[in-house]
């Protein structure tokens, strides 16, 4: 299911990541508290329990989210801020990574690099910025799902409406919670408008 964010703030963070004469640090902090407010959204999809904690005035019960029960994945480069984002907000939560590069003529992803912590029973939060084709985050997801998590969860910033639709289509129990959908993508399936290329201008390369 797709639920694209209405919060004015997240429009407004958005706004700045666009903006050409955002620096790679503003560029990264953005990435990050973006990333805050999408799972402050998408929080009803995470494991829950009661638990009761001491406080100054004896104990309390109350409803916490089940960190331990988390993983958070990065798709290498430019979702490294969000899942720092993420994991600042939910530290027991345990931290996964996939590198995935995009081949710039056939538009196909490949993957390079998998460290991924046990995953059964787990809910996954799967973090990238951009869904341009779809493509990496659909061979991620595909990767995932085979290793029998309880649910995913996906976090993105931007993706551009062919792209988003891809994924909602190819995985319906995948809940994705995106920032922003722009119309389409240009012959060198970039997003319009987009942002540029996320990995490049967090990382000044």
């Amino acid at each position: 299911m797709i639920h694209e964010s209405a919060s004015p703030l997240v429009k407004h963070l958005v706004n700045r990541l666009r903006d050409s004469r955002t620096d790679a640090f503003t560029f990264r902090w953005l990435l990050k508290e973006i990333a805050k407010q999408l799972l402050a959204e998408a929080c009803d999809a995470l494991p829950q329990a009661e638990r009761e904690v001491p406080t100054w005035q004896g104990g309390f019960a109350g409803r916490f989210i089940e960190e331990h029960d988390i993983v958070c994945v990065s798709i290498l480069r430019a979702a490294l801020p969000m899942q720092e984002g993420v994991l600042e907000l939910l530290g027991g939560a345990a931290g996964g990574f996939l590198a995935m590069k995009r081949d710039e003529t056939t538009h196909e992803s490949r993957l390079y690099y998998d460290r991924i912590p046990e995953l059964s029973g787990k809910s996954v939060i799967l973090v990238d910025p951009m869904v341009a084709t779809g493509g990496s985050l659909h061979d991620a997801l595909a990767l995932l799902k085979k290793r029998a998590p309880e649910k995913i969860v996906t976090l993105n910033v931007i993706g551009a409406k062919e792209g988003v639709e891809r994924i909602g289509q190819s995985f319906p129990d995948v809940s994705v919670h995106i920032a922003r959908i722009d119309p389409l993508l240009n012959k060198d399936a970039y997003i319009v408008p987009g942002l540029g290329d996320a990995g490049d201008r967090a990382y000044n390369t």
